[in-house]
C-alpha cells in the first residue's frame, strides 16, 4: 500500500495510486523486547522446560485525540496492553509461534482505537541444530473496513 501522508500525519486515503476517500492514521504505538517465559513448542521438552519468547508489537492508531486532548483513555495504554499480552502468552500453550503471534494480534485489535499490528514473536532459543542468532515469524492484521453507512 502506497499512501502518501500528509502535514498532519495523517494518510490521504490513496492506495495504490487509488483515492480511497479515507483518512488513515499513520501513528504508531511500539512495544519492543516484551520477554515472556513461556511453554510453547512442537517437542515435548519444549513443553515440559519452557523457554523465553520476544515480543515486538506496533500498533497502527490516530494519537492526534490523545496527544490534543493529554487524556490516556484516547489513545491505547501500553502498560495495560503489555500487562494482556504477558498474560495470554503465558496461558493455553501451543505448539507454533505463528499462533502466539495471531493471538497477540487479536489482542491489539481488540482495543477500539487500533487500526492494524504487526506482531513479531522470537525464539531465540528455538530447537535448531545448527547456529544461529534468532528465529521469528511476523504478522501484520487489520480491521475489518466498516461499511458505507
Amino acid at each position: 500500500m502506497s499512501d502518501t501522508v500528509a502535514k498532519d500525519g495523517v494518510s490521504n486515503g490513496v492506495a495504490n495510486g487509488v483515492a480511497t476517500g479515507e483518512v488513515i492514521p499513520v501513528d504508531n504505538i511500539r512495544l519492543t523486547g516484551l520477554r515472556i517465559f513461556a511453554h510453547h513448542g512442537v517437542l515435548d521438552f519444549e513443553r515440559e522446560n519452557g523457554q523465553e519468547f520476544i515480543i515486538d508489537l506496533e500498533i497502527v492508531i490516530d494519537l492526534a485525540p490523545a496527544a490534543s486532548s493529554d487524556d490516556v483513555t484516547k489513545t491505547i495504554h501500553y502498560g495495560e496492553l503489555a500487562e494482556a499480552i504477558y498474560a495470554a502468552v503465558q496461558e493455553n500453550t501451543v505448539d507454533l509461534i505463528e499462533t502466539v503471534a495471531e493471538r497477540v494480534a487479536a489482542i491489539a485489535l481488540g482495543y477500539e482505537r487500533a487500526v492494524r499490528t504487526t506482531v513479531t514473536i522470537h525464539k531465540p532459543s528455538a530447537p535448531i541444530t545448527v547456529p544461529f542468532g534468532d528465529v521469528s515469524v511476523t504478522i501484520t492484521r487489520g480491521r475489518a473496513p466498516h461499511p458505507s453507512a
